[in-house]
């Protein structure tokens, strides 16, 4: 059974006691948007992160973004994919950002989407963290 629980602005699915996806922004959305072939190879890497296993596409670390930030890569005949996203944490992954690039180089744009992102899910962290210190004291 999939459950799909709204947070905010934010979409977390959790599915059979795997690590939990949490969409940041409009990810789910552009990731949707891709042709079904680049969905089908970035959406397996996703499932097999989720149950603990390494992804089935190219992958590789965004240390230019921020710590435990990964990016999964895919391509077709007519561009590039990614799907950038923080590794495991509490047992929830985090996807920050999901575009299409036209050359070798991201966008600067697309980092930056991405660290704000990452900012953004790191400070909700430390808030969670705070509640339960508080809780515990």
């Amino acid at each position: 059974m999939t459950r799909t629980l709204y947070i905010k602005s934010d979409i977390v699915l959790n599915v059979n006691g795997h690590a939990q996806i949490h969409w940041i922004g409009d990810a789910k959305e552009r990731l949707s948007a891709f042709p079904h072939e680049i969905k089908s190879v970035l959406g397996y890497s996703l499932r097999r992160l989720q149950t603990g296993l390494q992804p089935d596409c190219d992958a590789r670390r965004m240390d230019s973004i921020g710590k435990g930030v990964w990016e999964l890569k895919a391509s077709d005949e007519r561009t590039w994919y990614r799907v950038i996203y923080l590794a495991r944490i509490r047992n929830t992954l985090s996807i920050l950002h999901a575009f299409e690039k036209a050359s070798r180089r991201t966008d600067r744009r697309d980092l930056e989407i991405a660290k704000a992102r990452l900012k953004m899910v790191l400070a909700q962290l430390r808030v969670k963290e705070e509640e339960v210190d508080g809780e515990q004291g």
